[in-house]
């Protein structure tokens, strides 16, 4: 069953700037995620590099580059698309995965399809 849960204010993701960090059972472990807005548009991603399973962030929060273009891998050099979390060059195998989210009334949720589940603490 899909469940919404809150995440965020709309107005905590900037085009280009700092996600905010979340959550996710995935796989039966506790993982790290993120949120980012880019062209308007909220997304959402485990934080996994598809090259070697480490999270992508080069520094607490920050995942895209200088240009605000791609998010980049900040260990290996991978180059993501951040609408759709496709690589986009270096080494990546496959792209990060998606974590499914809406915007209304301000607020930004997320949805706990695709076996991704909210940690309870």
């Amino acid at each position: 069953m899909d469940e919404a849960l809150p995440l965020c204010n709309s107005a905590d993701l900037v085009d280009g700037g700092e996600a905010v960090p979340f959550d996710v059972n995935f796989g039966g472990q506790t993982c790290r995620a993120f949120a980012i807005r880019y062209q308007g548009r909220v997304h959402a991603y485990l934080n996994r590099c598809a090259h070697v399973a480490m999270e992508l962030d080069w520094q607490p929060n920050r995942f895209f580059d200088d240009t605000g273009r791609w998010l980049l891998c900040g260990t290996h050099g991978a180059v993501y698309q951040p609408d759709t979390g496709e690589c986009a060059g270096g080494p990546c195998r496959g792209g990060l995965v998606k974590i499914e989210l809406s915007e209304q009334h301000g607020v930004v949720h997320w949805h706990t399809a695709y076996n991704l589940k909210p940690v309870l603490f």
